[in-house]
């Protein structure tokens, strides 16, 4: 039996000569594994151009009795990504945003609010035209509190310390926790205010955005193990000013 659901296709894994792992997250049963047969015909070349990172995809899929891979009877996509794969910046964050999301959702149930922030992210950086540069800070400040870990703001006061264990402004040092000295946690509490709407207005040269990079994906990585080594963030240090 098949189900429909709205996917957001994470990556593609090469595990054989004859067949990739394709993972989606899925709006109904949250992240699927399909093993898709690479194939040359002309329906498969389609198949797999609707199978890029980032694709927003309806799909027909089956479960496994007894596997983790899942039966992928149809896949296609229900919103054009034109400038998300032509321009080279927002290619980038896209290859980013999905490489990050690939090791942050693993869960394999529906997370509905989960679902409907990306998928409406991702239909935002395709109708940008342009002031893309701090999106992906944006986007990963944000996702946080889909995952439960975004910095308690209302702790903040000027000349407090960011406490990224803990997820929380203190007045001083707390030994044996990761922190940021006051002047980086105050962009910390910047960051809150703000928006795709007005990400724009935000002014930061490359030095700062790439700091504020490595820290975000630093303060992942302390409240979620899974997260290891990324490639794309070097690839986004070297496109924005």
């Amino acid at each position: 039996m098949y189900e429909k659901l709205r996917g957001i296709v994470l990556n593609t894994i090469h595990y054989s000569d004859k067949h990739n792992i394709v993972h989606i997250y899925t709006d109904g049963r949250g992240l699927m594994s399909f093993a898709v047969p690479i194939g040359k015909t002309p329906a498969a070349r389609m198949r797999n151009a609707a199978l890029m990172p980032l694709s927003l995809v309806d799909l027909e899929a089956g479960l496994r009795s007894g596997s983790d891979l899942a039966i992928l009877r149809e896949a296609r996509r229900n919103y054009p990504l034109a400038t998300v794969y032509s321009d080279p910046m927002k290619n980038a964050i896209a290859l980013f945003i999905s490489e990050l999301l690939a090791h942050v959702l693993q869960e394999p149930e529906g997370n509905d609010p989960m679902f409907r922030y990306i998928e409406q992210a991702v239909q935002l950086l395709e109708q940008l035209p342009g002031q893309v540069a701090n999106f992906h800070i944006c986007f990963l400040y944000h996702l946080g509190a889909h995952l439960g870990i975004q910095p308690n703001v209302e702790s903040y006061r000027k000349g407090y310390w960011f406490d990224m264990t803990d997820g929380v402004f203190v007045p001083s040092a707390a030994r044996g926790h990761a922190l940021l000295q006051p002047q980086e946690a105050q962009v910390i509490h910047l960051l809150s205010r703000m928006t795709f709407a007005n990400m724009g207005v935000f002014r930061f040269n490359r030095e700062e955005r790439n700091r504020m990079l490595d820290v975000i994906i630093g303060y992942y990585r302390l409240h979620n193990a899974a997260i290891g080594t990324l490639r794309s963030p070097d690839i986004l240090k070297q496109l924005f000013v």
